[in-house]
């Protein structure tokens, strides 16, 4: 009775460290969006500012259809003009005569515009339909600006910066700290030969919760293996579970003449599976060699009308921590502090598969590739789950993994250290040396 009191007290206190540390990744442990706001100019009844979005979560980027940044003023300032980017409304400017601003709303919402909509004279990293690339798959594509002049400051009001920051990128899920005024911005101009100072900078860090983004999760892993007629599928509702009303266009197990407008109208229509889950992550332990293991790696899209364009993974595997090798895919290391083991991010080929097509009648949409990871024999077991990832995210987002009681089962009587194969080179040589001694 007592062990399972403690059991209880200690899931209770699990959940809650987990529920307040939802926005922490230890995997990214310094991820955030950061907003900056520079004043590189004043004007006569304001100023003009540059607004920078820069992108710091290593593997989580900005998707189609882009950020959308929304702030409320403190003065009643308005935007006269804005560059490389677009209000969604202008609200009421009556009371403007000679001029019209671009927007008058107390609270501005801001989206980019899109790309080759490039006006004259915009900040360089703009109009790219509000797509942000992950710092560690493409940092030079990690950031977007724009310029905005804004006026209607009265002559002795005190300069604040806007308030009450929210980040869409492009659903909810983030969560955006107050502004704070920082040492101002420093350029270097004339050839880097001369450092320029912005007249004022504040910034505010947001940062990304998958629990106030999502309900469920969007994706789980299966596993199988070689030296196992078992198959780990993906925990029973994952991400939920089948309708009760088996006619509800949500989940298709078929593709049915009386379900096709539905289908093609439902947004997230998704395969009929024991998981429920949009994307399905299956790790294939194909061969053991003496030095590598040979592993299939897929992604595989559940949904009937949604693409996942610059999709990314992100696996922790113990055998990351020496050198592998991988095929089909751009992939690299991320050495995380406080991680045992390293870290590996995985993503498309540019012009190959960069895009994660969705699901149609006939087969799912998918994409592979085959690694071979070195093998430490100082460390190598088979036991343990060696061969199995620890963790599994796709574009930021945890995966459900299954319980490892549940993993392969190895066969009775493996090698726990070298493979058989290994022994019989080892005896051959051996041979040979006698044979050469007669």
């Amino acid at each position: 009775m007592k062990s399972r009191w403690c059991f209880s007290m200690i899931s209770v206190f699990l959940f809650t460290i987990f529920s307040f540390t939802d926005c922490y990744d230890p995997l990214d442990p310094n991820g955030n969006v950061t907003v900056t706001f520079d004043i590189i100019q004043w004007t006569p009844d304001g100023y003009m500012a540059r607004v920078t979005i820069q992108n710091y979560y290593q593997y989580r980027h900005v998707d189609d259809p882009g950020w959308k940044l929304g702030f409320t003023w403190v003065n009643n300032e308005i935007i006269w003009s804005i560059s490389g980017a677009i209000a969604t409304h202008r609200g009421n400017c009556s009371q403007f005569k000679d001029e019209v601003p671009h927007c008058c709303m107390p609270t501005a919402e801001i989206v980019d515009l899109m790309a080759g909509a490039q006006p004259p004279n915009s900040p360089e990293n703009c109009c790219r339909g509000g797509v942000i690339a992950a710092w560690a798959i493409n940092p030079q594509q990690s950031s977007s600006s724009f310029d905005m002049v804004v006026g209607n400051l009265q002559v002795n009001s005190m300069l604040q910066m806007p308030v009450n920051l929210t980040l869409q990128a492009p659903g909810p899920g983030y969560t955006c700290s107050p502004t704070e005024e920082f040492p101002p911005t420093v350029a270097l101009v004339v050839g880097g030969r001369r450092q320029e100072e912005v007249f004022k900078t504040w910034k505010s860090r947001c940062t990304y919760s998958s629990y106030l983004a999502n309900k469920t999760p969007v994706c789980c892993v299966s596993l199988s293996t070689f030296y196992s007629p078992q198959i780990t599928t993906c925990p029973q509702c994952s991400c939920g579970c089948r309708p009760a009303d088996k006619t509800t266009s949500s989940c298709i197990s078929g593709f049915s003449n009386s379900l096709e407008t539905d289908f093609v109208e439902s947004s997230n229509t998704l395969r009929c599976t024991d998981h429920m889950c949009p994307l399905r992550v299956h790790w294939h332990i194909k061969t053991n060699y003496m030095d590598h293991w040979r592993v299939k790696l897929t992604v595989t899209n559940l949904n009937y009308n949604k693409n996942y364009t610059n999709w990314n993974l992100l696996v922790h595997h113990p055998g990351f921590s020496t050198s592998a090798t991988t095929y089909s895919f751009n992939s690299t290391l991320l050495h995380t502090s406080g991680i045992p083991d390293d870290v590996a991010l995985f993503w498309g080929l540019d012009y190959y598969n960069t895009n994660l097509l969705n699901a149609d009648k006939d087969q799912v949409g998918s994409v592979s590739t085959e690694i071979l990871l070195a093998k430490d024999h100082k460390t190598f077991t088979l036991h343990n789950g060696w061969a199995l990832p620890r963790t599994v995210y796709f574009a930021g987002e945890n995966c459900v993994m299954p319980s490892p009681d549940t993993f392969p089962m190895l066969p009775s009587g493996i090698s726990t250290h070298r493979p058989f194969g290994g022994l019989i080179i080892i005896l051959m040589i051996y041979l040979n040396f006698k044979l050469l001694e007669l």
